[in-house]
């Protein structure tokens, strides 16, 4: 019903009540006096003489009436209407299309077009954000947009024309569904949170990864000349930013500087660590640092606490490079190089005591590696066996699965020394109480252990693993030892053994197992070996670990021959740098075959120019298995963390779910063009 109609239907209850209450009175005198009486009489006459007054007056008033209110409404209308048209605040109205229907005039000012021109483009074309999927489902949605150099907040609402004409069923059938949308310039106000957001501070740890080693490697008198030179450097780099440096000890820097500076940085990708590692006074090793970074919080203690965080990641994932912790969120620069090896077996004692401290108040040790365990896990797990069995305290390993890449080792526990040696995951669940310790080997992620919900439920966690260390890493350890330059867990284990109060004898099998740890992780001692790895190796021969037994142990199935040489056939160079391949496994095994996908990886490495090889197999189970390896330069580790990978610069792999081959390939390929373009390769 439209306005006039309903002010008509009121307007008549000026006639009708009055009437209506004339002849009330009427009822009453003649109640009261009786209907002949004088009063009565006098009564109805005036009465009668009041309601043809009042007819009188609607008949000749009703039209001037009408007439002002119309003349009234249609004034409102007006100023209503020039009122939106010359609002402040753009206003347009679409249709569900995004067509505009009307536009006042500040929404023409801001899109560059003449006042009451008709618009034929939709509004997407002006403010690409505004597609009609947008608005279609929802009441009302609020968005930043930005326009030129303008941001703003727009308020859509979504208007439905029934509730208008709810009472009139001839404009109901037409009705129609309206989009208003205002646009509210918020352009100052982001600038200023910029603003203010850019003056925050940055708090900055630098330390040098390999100082000791370095200075050893150098002359005595050209110590003072290279200390000069790095800080020259650092503080050359950082007063750029227009920062604060601080030398705090002979290999630490703490420095500060605004947030405004951080984009800066990140565009040439943290410089710093190419320039300090081109640094050569007669030094044979390169030296490198390595920057944590924290920001993003109001609390500038917070922040300093952040960058502790970070540069503890960075030095966990092997140095040279930067992470930048932000809140919960940490980015990695640089971390191309494989790292340099630590003579110093200061780390391996401090660790050592400290372990052999937690288990004084402890009865009972769970020992679990990562899932489909290979040698290093599983050798790794059995020298701490013996290393707590030692000690006086009962020890158990957690193996839901065994693979046929430790099924050799495993198959000589098989005797009454060891008989409760081996649980799964549900006894290990079920033995769980205050006096229990869980010692986690050769992984830091909780996602890839044997059993990740015993992280949760023992009180404390010591972890020893090799592989460099993510973002994700198990958090709440009373102990962590993460030591990237170790060729593997074995060999950090077998360091250990010497600085305990009670020196572990190992058996003849024990050895074995973390002798073919080392072994396989080093592919025959040709990857990551340094004079650590072969000294961890004399002293497990020494222990009794026989080199033929175990070489025999790990001889390759014909199947597996098969597999290798099919991954071999496969490949496929990219970039003529790069060996991409995949394995099909054999429709008749049982196994996945990930440990002939690891040897392709590593035969392919043999290639000329070859400087990183992927190879890949799909198993039943729908997960994507990825082996990564590289010599020289590249770090497969830093390449695979995009599909959250893990390992080490020169040997890596992943687990993808749900993901075929071709896929990964495809990611693969882009991923290796932008990090070349971009220099990161």
């Amino acid at each position: 019903m439209s306005n006039e109609r309903k002010l008509k239907g009121k307007i008549k209850y000026l006639i009708i009540v009055p009437i209506l209450l004339a002849f009330v009175l009427m009822g009453i005198c003649i109640y009261v006096f009786g209907p002949y009486a004088k009063q009565t009489i006098i009564a109805l006459i005036a009465l009668s003489v009041y309601i043809i007054i009042v007819i009188v007056a609607y008949i000749r008033l009703m039209p001037v009436i009408n007439s002002s209110m119309v003349e009234y409404a249609l004034e409102q209308g007006k100023i209503q209407n020039e009122l939106l048209r010359e609002m402040a605040v753009p206003y347009v109205i679409l249709d569900t299309d995004g067509r505009v229907l009307w536009a006042n005039s500040k929404f023409y000012d801001t899109i560059g077009v003449m006042d009451k021109k008709h618009i034929k483009k939709p509004i997407d074309a002006y403010f690409p954000q505004l597609t009609p999927s947008v608005y279609e489902n929802n009441e009302r949605v609020e968005m930043d947009i930005e326009y030129g150099e303008k941001i703003f907040n727009a308020y859509i609402r979504r208007m439905d024309l029934t509730n208008v004409f709810l009472d009139d069923k001839e404009e109901h059938k037409n009705d129609e569904v309206v989009i208003a949308v205002y646009f509210f310039d918020i352009t100052e106000q982001r600038r200023l949170e910029k603003e203010n957001e850019e003056q925050k501070l940055v708090a900055g740890l630098v330390y040098i990864d390999n100082y000791d080693e370095v200075m050893d490697s150098l002359e005595d008198v050209k110590h003072s000349i290279l200390t000069a030179l790095v800080d020259r450097k650092i503080n050359m780099y950082l007063s750029n930013a227009d920062a604060i440096v601080r030398h705090i000890e002979n290999d630490k820097y703490f420095c500060v500087f605004r947030q405004k500076y951080m984009q800066m940085l990140r565009d040439d990708k943290f410089a710093l660590l190419d320039e300090v590692k081109s640094i050569n006074v007669g030094n044979e090793i390169a030296m490198t640092l390595s920057m944590g970074l924290g920001l993003g919080s109001d609390n500038f203690i917070e922040d300093y606490e952040y960058a502790k965080v970070a540069i503890g990641l960075a030095l966990g994932r092997g140095g040279d490079q930067v992470a930048v912790k932000a809140g919960d969120q940490v980015t990695y620069y640089g971390g191309k190089s494989a790292g340099t090896e630590k003579t110093t077996r200061v780390k391996a004692r401090v660790k050592a005591q400290a372990f052999e401290e937690l288990l004084v108040g402890k009865e009972k040790v769970i020992i679990m590696a990562h899932k489909r365990p290979d040698s290093d896990a599983f050798g790794s797990a059995v020298g701490v066996y013996r290393l707590v069995s030692a000690l006086g305290k009962k020890a158990y390993i957690v193996l839901n699965e065994v693979t046929d890449a430790i099924k050799p080792l495993v198959a000589t526990f098989n005797n009454s020394n060891y008989s409760d040696m081996l649980i799964n995951s549900e006894q290990a669940m079920a033995m769980v109480d205050p006096q229990t310790m869980l010692v986690v080997t050769d992984v830091n992620r909780p996602s890839m252990t044997e059993c990740e919900e015993l992280i949760n439920l023992v009180s404390t966690v010591v972890v020893f693993d090799h592989h460099r260390q993510t973002s994700d890493a198990i958090s709440k350890a009373t102990l962590s030892y993460i030591e990237p330059f170790a060729s593997s867990a074995c060999e950090m284990i077998a360091e250990m053994y010497e600085y305990m109060s009670v020196t572990p004898k190992l058996r003849q099998q024990e050895a074995d197992a973390m002798y073919s740890g080392i072994l396989i992780d080093t592919d025959n001692f040709l990857v990551k070996t340094g004079v650590r790895t072969f000294e961890a190796a004399s002293f497990l021969r020494k222990s009794g670990a026989d080199v033929t037994r175990v070489r025999k142990m790990f001889r390759s199935s014909m199947l597996e021959m098969k597999e290798r040489a099919q991954g071999i056939s496969n490949a496929e160079i990219y970039m003529n740098s790069f060996a991409l391949s995949y394995v099909v496994p054999d429709p008749e095994s049982a196994d996945t075959p990930t440990v002939p996908v690891a040897k392709v990886a590593n035969e392919l490495l043999n290639v000329d120019n070859i400087k990183a090889s992927f190879v890949v197999t799909e198993a039943d189970n729908g997960i994507l298995y990825i082996s990564a390896r590289s010599i020289g330069d590249i770090n497969v580790q830093v390449i695979l963390e995009r599909w959250g990978g893990g390992g080490h610069a020169n040997v890596a792999g992943a687990q993808l779910e749900g993901k075929k081959k071709e896929e990964f390939f495809d990611e693969l390929k882009a991923v290796l063009k932008e990090m070349y373009e971009s220099g990161e390769l």
